[in-house]
């Protein structure tokens, strides 16, 4: 069946990732942290397109999905919409907010993988500008990680115009109240977290994942090596982790595991062959740098499903 215009709402961001080729700990003095003054030489430097809706869109789009990406830049932004276009991803959902910077992380790693990282968020507080119903023909629907405003305001947009949607808080979810999240919830078809953000949502909303799971259609939790847990119909099904080619960085995987649901959800599959497809997605990403740097198609991508559950994709 033909692919539904998927409605993106996420953000949009820039990563400029640096390596310091020493350890932090040999430059920072134990118990001076209160006059801490350090600078440190950075060796290798890379800039990375991401952002939870630029990396979910390219992975959706690569496997034939029709993904439509609504997001706000800064002023600095005529470079991330003219790789959208590149890539065919619509994107009238984006707004240019003038006056602000596109979200923006910078992040130096040293030798023992410790990292040090300042977020600007930028234009991603004017999410809530954007309106789910100023973009026609949209069959489905996810909210990711995006300004705080911005998620409230189009899982309600969503709801109110009957389009089934995921809701993934992500990041986002320590700003919310536990009956924000209930309501977030409520509204939603499908929650898609982590083992981690499992647990928060539980805490926060006093629910057990079994009573989350009771309020949508399926509740999704990815647990990093261990696989990942699908909660629907009263049942969990277990879906495995395939192996990777390399584990090099897990930046981005679990936006290609939620532009796998996704595609599965707008071609009505069972939930075994979705989460599996969601499952080999993310295994493709970590083996490469960045949220967006891997090889993606419909053929590789098939067959690489065929070899490791033994049946077809497409």
């Amino acid at each position: 069946m033909s692919a539904p215009r998927t409605l993106i709402c996420g953000s949009l961001a820039v990563d400029t990732i640096m390596v310091f080729p020493d350890r932090f700990a040999r430059h920072i003095l134990p118990g001076e942290t209160h006059l801490l003054s350090v600078s440190f030489q950075i060796r290798d430097m890379r800039r990375e397109w991401g952002g939870c809706a630029g990396n979910i869109a390219y992975n959706l789009k690569a496997l034939g999905g029709e993904p439509v990406v609504m997001a706000t830049v800064g002023d600095d932004g005529v470079g991330y919409l003219e790789r959208l276009s590149s890539q065919n991803v619509a994107a009238e959902g984006v707004r240019i907010v003038p006056g602000t910077f596109t979200a923006q992380a910078f992040i130096i790693t040293d030798l023992d993988d410790n990292q040090i990282t300042a977020f600007h968020p930028g234009a991603m507080n004017e999410a809530h500008r954007n309106v789910v119903g100023d973009v026609a023909h949209i069959g489905l629907g996810i909210v990711a990680p995006d300004g705080r405003e911005g998620m409230r305001s189009h899982v309600r947009q969503f709801a109110a115009a009957d389009i089934p949607f995921m809701f993934d808080p992500g990041q986002g979810l320590p700003l919310f109240s536990g009956d924000e999240l209930i309501e977030m919830v409520d509204c939603a078809d499908y929650v898609a977290v982590n083992d981690y953000e499992a647990r928060l949502l539980a805490e926060r909303t006093g629910l057990s994942i079994e009573a989350i799971a009771a309020r949508v259609e399926a509740l999704i939790v990815t647990r990093g090596g261990e696989g990942s847990c699908i909660y629907t119909d009263g049942s969990t099904l277990h879906i495995p982790v395939v192996k990777p080619a390399a584990l090099v960085d897990p930046t981005g995987c679990g936006d290609a595991y939620r532009a796998g649901l996704l595609y599965g959800i707008g071609q009505r599959w069972d939930w075994e062959r979705t989460g599996r497809l969601a499952s080999l997605l993310g295994s493709i990403k970590i083996a490469s740098r960045g949220g967006q740097n891997h090889a993606l198609d419909r053929d590789s991508v098939a067959s690489l499903y065929s070899d490791r559950f033994g049946e077809t994709l497409f």
